[in-house]
């Protein structure tokens, strides 16, 4: 990267430090029980539709051809908007791949069950469209399933997993009472998803049947067996925040431990939605294993 590039990333970090620090204290939470303003994604090099298994699915690409190519996969009832923070920062070093998961942000959601199984096969069909024949993949939460479902199918496809707050059945539940300081996030974190979703979708008013598919895939889904996780090749890290509110800590220890070689981070002063909260460390934990230095933060 030039010296004008690096001043760019730098000032970036700054005013991403500066913002959330700012907005954890106006609204007098700690960080990890925040919803920081995500900033709107760059423009990109090129962006469109593909379509398979029966949905229209939406993807962009940035720095097309530079570097090795990284699919970032968000969470759910989300979009690849989420990826605000960390699209500037990584496209300095890499090709950098979003795309909406089926029935969210701009893809279409066709009748029937959802599935990570599908979601993960759509990820392969936007790779192949656009000639990618391997890739790193940042995931998180849904998206860190469907990164340990592609490690696990497509081992030929997929270079490097990072996988935050992703759990590997649906015994994962924390019993840990909630923190106070969390009240009224979740459903702060529902309405914003709902507006997302109405100013992106095909299908403005189609949230609640969202809310509902992805109820019923959480109820059943995932499923992945030791043996299968014991299948992944792929140089992996299992990343979770310190105040991570959903997924037993435990749980996620054990998917570390299951994965051959994985490492294990937990980023301080964050829950789950640690990469909007603490983007920074996000990113350098991020690229210490993109960018072979291991995969501390």
């Amino acid at each position: 990267m030039s010296v004008k590039g690096w001043v760019r990333v730098m000032a970036v970090i700054a005013a991403m430090a500066t913002s959330v620090s700012a907005m954890a204290q106006t609204q007098s939470r700690p960080l990890w029980a925040t919803l920081p303003v995500v900033p709107p994604l760059p423009n990109p090099n090129e962006r469109g539709f593909i379509s398979h298994e029966g949905a229209r699915l939406y993807y962009a690409v940035f720095h097309r051809g530079g570097g090795s190519p990284v699919i970032l996969l968000h969470g759910g009832f989300g979009s690849s908007d989420s990826w605000g923070f960390e699209v500037p920062l990584l496209a300095g070093r890499h090709e950098v791949i979003v795309m909406d998961s089926r029935g969210h942000g701009r893809s279409s959601m066709p009748a029937g069950p959802l599935s990570y199984e599908v979601m993960a096969s759509d990820v392969i069909a936007v790779m192949d469209a656009l000639h990618v024949g391997r890739s790193s993949i940042v995931g998180a939460s849904d998206g860190g399933i469907i990164g340990l479902i592609l490690a696990i199918r497509h081992p030929d496809r997929i270079a490097k997993l990072y996988a935050w707050g992703a759990n590997f059945n649906t015994h994962a539940d924390s019993t840990s009472p909630p923190d106070p300081a969390m009240k009224g996030l979740g459903s702060a974190f529902l309405a914003t998803m709902e507006t997302q979703y109405r100013a992106l979708s095909p299908t403005p008013d189609g949230f609640p049947a969202l809310r509902a598919a992805l109820n019923d895939l959480y109820s059943k889904e995932p499923n992945l067996s030791p043996t299968d996780l014991g299948s992944i090749r792929a140089p992996t890290v299992v990343a979770d925040g310190e105040h991570e509110q959903f997924i037993a800590r435990a749980h996620t220890e054990e998917l570390a431990r299951l994965i051959p070689g994985a490492k294990l981070v937990i980023l301080p002063n964050v829950s789950h939605g640690g990469p909007q909260q603490d983007p920074v460390g996000f990113d350098r934990s991020v690229a210490a294993l993109l960018d072979g230095r291991g995969g501390g933060p």
